[in-house]
C-alpha cells in the first residue's frame, strides 16, 4: 500500500512541477523580448536640396521610420545632391542617402574615399533630366544653349554631372560656351523667372513641385533631349546608366510644351554601406518599400517603387540586410 502511495506521490510533484515550469515559462515569454530585438540607435540620412524630390522624399519617410524603428532616432540632413550624398556616407558623415546609378557609378570609377564599401538596399525611381526656358526662347535644343546664362546645379549634386555631360554631348565646353550659374532646383526656378538665367538644369522625379510651380506663374517649355541618348552612351564607361524616357504631357499641365517631352532618365538607388547593421538595414529598406503608397500620393515617383525590381542596385552590390528583406518578401 505505501509504495502505490509513493508512486501517486512522486507521479503529482512531477505534475506539478511540470505545471510550475509552464507558467515560470508564460512569465518569462511575457516579461522578457524573446525573438528579433527592434533596432537602436540614431541614423543619419543624407537628402538632397530644400525643394528637390530627395528632401521631400526623406521628410515623407521620417514618419513611418519613426513608426517602425521606434527605438531608432532619424534625422534628415539636407545636401547638394547625389555627389555629396556619396562622399557622406562613404566616409561616414551619413548613414543612408539616395543617389543616382551615374553618380554611384563615377564615384566608384573615380576611387574615392570608402567606394569599396558602398551598398544598395533599393532600386527607387527614375530621375528625369529636365532642361527648362522661358517660352519664348530660340532654345529648341540643348546644343541651343550657346552662350546663354544656364543652371548647371550645385557643385555636390547629380544635376551638375549630368548636365555638363548633356552639354559635352550637345557640342559645348560647359565652362565656355555657356555661362555656368551653380543653382540647383531651390533658386533656378526663381532666377529664371526673374530673366537672370536663361535656362536650368533639372534631374528629378516627376512632377518636381519647383518646376510645377513655376510653370503656373510664368510661361515655360521643356527641351526635348531625345538626340542625347546615344550620344551620352558613346562616352562609354559610366554613361550606360542613361535611358531614354518621355516626361508625359501631364506631368507640367501648365508648361507650353504641345504633349510629351522626350528626355532621358537614370534611375535612383538607395545606399548605405557595408558597416551598417544588418538587422537595421533589412527593417529600414521594409519601411522603404512599405511606404510607396502613402509617399506616392505626395511625391508621384514614389508610386513606382516595386519590390520585384528594387533588388536590382546596380551598379552597387546588395547590402546583406537588404537581401533578407527581398527574401522575406517572396510571395
Amino acid at each position: 500500500m505505501f509504495p502505490a502511495l509513493s508512486r501517486i506521490s512522486r507521479r503529482r510533484a512531477l505534475q506539478g512541477s511540470a505545471a510550475a515550469l509552464v507558467v515560470l515559462g508564460l512569465l518569462m515569454w511575457w516579461l522578457l523580448p524573446i525573438g528579433p530585438s527592434s533596432p537602436r540607435g540614431s541614423v543619419t540620412f543624407s537628402t538632397g536640396v530644400r525643394t528637390g524630390v530627395y528632401q521631400l522624399y526623406g521628410k515623407l519617410l521620417q514618419p513611418t521610420l519613426a513608426r517602425d524603428l521606434p527605438g531608432v532616432k532619424i534625422a534628415l540632413q539636407p545636401s547638394e545632391g547625389s555627389q555629396q550624398n556619396l562622399a557622406r556616407v562613404a566616409t561616414g558623415k551619413a548613414d543612408f542617402t539616395i543617389a543616382t546609378a551615374d553618380a554611384i557609378a563615377k564615384y566608384i570609377a573615380d576611387g574615392k574615399a570608402g567606394a569599396d564599401r558602398l551598398r544598395g538596399c533599393a532600386r527607387l525611381y527614375d530621375d528625369y533630366v529636365q532642361l527648362v526656358v522661358d517660352d519664348g526662347s530660340a532654345v529648341r535644343r540643348a546644343r541651343d544653349l550657346r552662350h546663354k546664362r544656364v543652371a548647371v546645379g550645385q557643385p555636390g549634386s547629380g544635376v551638375r554631372l549630368i548636365a555638363e555631360r548633356v552639354l559635352r554631348a550637345a557640342g559645348l565646353d560647359p565652362q565656355k560656351d555657356i555661362t555656368p550659374v551653380p543653382a540647383g532646383i531651390d533658386t533656378g526656378p526663381a532666377l529664371l523667372d526673374a530673366g537672370k538665367i536663361d535656362a536650368f538644369f533639372w534631374s528629378g522625379g516627376l512632377p518636381t513641385d519647383a518646376v510645377r510651380n513655376l510653370a503656373s506663374r510664368h510661361p515655360v517649355r521643356l527641351v526635348p533631349l531625345d538626340d542625347m541618348v546615344s550620344r551620352l552612351h558613346s562616352g562609354g564607361g559610366t554613361t550606360r546608366y542613361y535611358r531614354s524616357a518621355v516626361i508625359p504631357g501631364d506631368a507640367y499641365l501648365d508648361a507650353r510644351n504641345s504633349g510629351a517631352v522626350p528626355t532621358v532618365a537614370v534611375a535612383n538607388v538607395l545606399v548605405t554601406t557595408d558597416r551598417e547593421d544588418p538587422e537595421l538595414t533589412e527593417a529600414f529598406t521594409r519601411s522603404v518599400i512599405g511606404s510607396r503608397d502613402r509617399i506616392g500620393r505626395q511625391v508621384h515617383a514614389a508610386q513606382l517603387v516595386d519590390v520585384r525590381t528594387a533588388i536590382y542596385t546596380d551598379p552597387l552590390k546588395l547590402h546583406d540586410g537588404a537581401r533578407r528583406y527581398y527574401r522575406s518578401a517572396k510571395p
